[in-house]
């Protein structure tokens, strides 16, 4: 991923074996890493399980957020995908009960979001 669309805070795909590593203590036993994706320093994974948002918190970064969200609790979702002008695509994540995107993430264009779109489709669907 590039330096100037991490400052523009658009996310770049992850290795599983990268997430693997060091996110296992998240995960159960039963739990598989589909897909993830990293922004500056806030990282997001797509397990067979749930959405889990790592925010990396403060200057120092010793505070981190870890938010799960069930696919069940998803009750919609939308992908806007880049066009001429705009390079980078975006997808949008309600929770069951907000009117507003509950997640609202930009990709680069290194990243198919059709992929991501069939990702959460297939867990959410």
């Amino acid at each position: 991923m590039s330096l100037f669309s991490s400052l523009l805070g658009n996310a770049g795909a992850i290795s599983k074996e990268q997430l693997q590593e060091k996110y296992h203590k998240l995960l159960i036993p039963s739990e598989n890493i589909e897909a993830g994706f990293q922004l500056i320093r806030d990282t997001f994974i797509f397990t067979n399980k749930r959405l889990i948002l790592v925010d990396i918190q403060g200057l120092t970064g010793r505070k981190i957020e870890y938010f799960s969200a069930t696919y069940k609790s998803i009750s919609r979702f939308s992908v806007e995908t880049a066009g001429s002008f705009d390079l980078d695509a975006e997808l949008k994540i309600w929770i069951s009960g907000e009117q507003q995107p509950s997640i609202s993430k930009r990709f680069n264009k290194s990243v198919d979001i059709y992929e991501v779109q069939k990702i959460l489709a297939s867990f959410v669907l």
